[in-house]
């Protein structure tokens, strides 16, 4: 068989996190995809190797959500097959000004956290803001009404325009999972 690799930059704050105590995430995340993690915690590269594709696909994965500032505890949700990443590129919105970006963070994350916090009740993902992206984990269809909601934001839509976008959605998706189970 073949091995596959994947060479990765991750920012060097994020490498203790990867790793965890005494080597508990890095092990945990090989064990349950079959890979192999080589970090090098003074530049920030990590190379996943391994023979299995999907098991190196969903490492790769972990490792990015990891770097982009998701504690390994949800980064490790990725494992399960039906949960995604998705990055937004803050610059994708603000261009090259740092002042724009803060305040399109600003805008995502809401006074004292309560609009990261509500976009993540509301689709039932998990939001990261670091650096110059916005990191969403959670089910493909949670993720994409996320993300949906973030983009909004970065446009300028209203928060509460937003809000009632995000409750419309997470009724359509409670209706739809109930429709699930009784055709079951």
């Amino acid at each position: 068989m073949s091995e596959y690799r994947y060479e990765l930059k991750i920012p060097k704050e994020r490498v203790a996190a990867l790793i965890g105590k005494k080597g508990e995430t890095k092990r945990e995340i090989e064990s349950a995809t079959k890979t192999k993690l080589d970090i090098d915690s003074v530049e920030g590269d990590v190379f996943v190797t391994g023979e299995d594709s999907l098991g190196l696909f969903i490492a790769r994965e972990v490792v990015l959500a990891t770097g982009r500032g998701f504690n390994p505890e949800i980064s490790l949700l990725l494992l399960k097959p039906d949960y995604v990443l998705e990055v937004i590129d803050i610059r994708d919105y603000s261009g090259k000004s740092k002042d724009t970006m803060q305040r399109l963070k600003g805008r995502v994350i809401g006074r004292e956290g309560k609009s990261r916090r509500l976009i993540e009740e509301l689709s039932e993902c998990y939001l990261s803001v670091y650096g110059k992206t916005i990191s969403i984990i959670g089910t493909a269809e949670q993720a994409i009404v996320a993300k949906q909601a973030v983009e909004s934001l970065l446009k300028g839509s209203n928060h509460s325009n937003v809000y009632k976008f995000l409750e419309k959605k997470r009724k359509e998706i409670k209706r739809k999972e109930v429709l699930m189970e009784d055709g079951e």
